[in-house]
């Protein structure tokens, strides 16, 4: 390796630092692989964090956070309560309300069959429900319509997606029954998953007067879904329980979906700082095995440095030649990384359905990472060769 005595330029030095690790290409891949993996956890873990909330955040937007659950609770003396049948008529009384709907809790099970076991529920629960709940709640269905007042007073059901796929119903294209409390209900819709009510998607919906009718339900409620004005949502809180049932407020449980859906976001993003610490960890692990690799090319390669004093290289070429070698590792592994993190975090965000994020900052900040953790594990070996005497490193060989 031959080196001008004039001082070397970036693209030179370079040059020299990728001449210098292709000689030694299995410990300079492994030293790259250990750098890829620190990135590529780094980028994977922000970019599946932002795609995630991305699309909670998306849902919220087209579901809307204005929406308020009130559900029936426990009696002072530990029963189970109800709310009462005039409830919804009452909420709808409130002026900034749009739109409330019921459900109510049916004592049946559903199976695919009459065969199957009655103790075999799939862990799906039976809902009688108001025919506008899925006006109320922005419900969309992947096949079919679901409960309309004709429907609703017949022995057809609108089964939630898990409670779908739990009974290996996957479309509508031809008539399908499935075998509900003691006799079979033809199934009218499928609906999408609702994360403000993912109740909905264990379910199977049955009209409220069916219910009433087939099955001696109660016309009380247990649980009301109440729609209202966004800038009214605190102050229709505040009275909600009150309004639902005046006698015993203390009864009704009152929330807001969304709230805890905002909740599980800022805890995702905790536990993306955790792992992208893990994958700082990892970084720095790799940064110490640059560290050692190139202390040991120094130590191999001292001929050489000799070789390059006597023609005329100074101590800060040489010092150049080792840390850019340290740098050229560092951007390999930090640019092979970003590309496998990204690659992965697209798998999982297809596999889930989410669209993918990629910040372009986490990017930056892993390649920059990289090479920062390159240039700091570079310098000590790059000032031990440049401290090596021509002499002894030519007495040496």
């Amino acid at each position: 390796m031959i080196a001008a005595a004039a001082r070397l330029r970036g693209r030179d030095l370079i040059g020299i630092g990728w001449h210098g690790l292709s000689m030694r290409r299995l410990r300079s891949l492994l030293t790259a692989i250990g750098i890829a993996i620190g990135i590529a956890a780094i980028v994977a873990v922000l970019a599946i964090s932002e795609s995630s909330r991305a699309n909670l955040l998306a849902s919220l937007d087209r579901l809307g956070t204005n929406l308020l659950t009130a559900n029936a609770g426990e009696t002072l003396l530990g029963g189970e309560s109800s709310l009462p049948v005039e409830a919804s008529r009452m909420v709808e009384r409130i002026a900034p309300v749009e739109a409330v709907s019921g459900t109510t809790n049916v004592d049946a099970s559903v199976r695919r069959t009459d065969l199957v076991p009655e103790s075999r529920t799939g862990g799906i629960s039976v809902l009688a429900a108001e025919t506008d709940l899925d006006a109320t709640l922005g419900l969309t269905l992947t096949d079919g319509v679901f409960l309309n007042e004709a429907t609703a007073r017949y022995p057809a059901v609108v089964l939630g997606a898990v409670a779908a796929n739990r009974l290996g119903i996957r479309d509508l294209d031809e008539r399908v029954l499935v075998w509900l409390g003691d006799r079979w209900f033809a199934v009218v819709g499928i609906v999408e998953p609702n994360v403000l009510a993912p109740e909905l998607d264990r379910a199977a919906i049955i009209g409220s007067a069916a219910a009433a009718e087939l099955f001696d339900t109660p016309t009380t409620f247990d649980a009301l879904y109440v729609r209202t004005t966004p800038e009214s949502i605190d102050d229709v809180r505040r009275v909600l329980g009150a309004t639902v049932n005046p006698a015993n407020p203390e009864e009704v449980r009152v929330a807001r979906p969304s709230d805890a859906l905002e909740a599980r976001a800022a805890a995702e993003t905790a536990f993306t700082a955790l792992l992208i610490g893990l994958g700082a960890l990892a970084l720095l692990v790799a940064g110490v095995g640059i560290a050692n690799v190139m202390l040991m090319s120094v130590l191999e390669r001292r001929t050489e440095i000799g070789l390059r004093r006597t023609l005329g290289a100074t101590r800060r070429d040489i010092a150049g030649q080792f840390l850019a070698e340290a740098l050229v590792l560092a951007a390999l592994g930090g640019v092979s990384g970003a590309v496998l993190g990204g690659a992965f975090a697209a798998l999982y965000a297809r596999a889930h359905g989410w669209a993918l994020v990629i910040p372009l900052s986490g990017l930056a900040a892993g390649v920059g990472a990289a090479l920062l953790i390159g240039a700091i594990a570079g310098l000590y070996p790059a000032r031990q060769a440049a401290r090596v005497a021509p002499t002894v490193a030519l007495h040496s060989a």
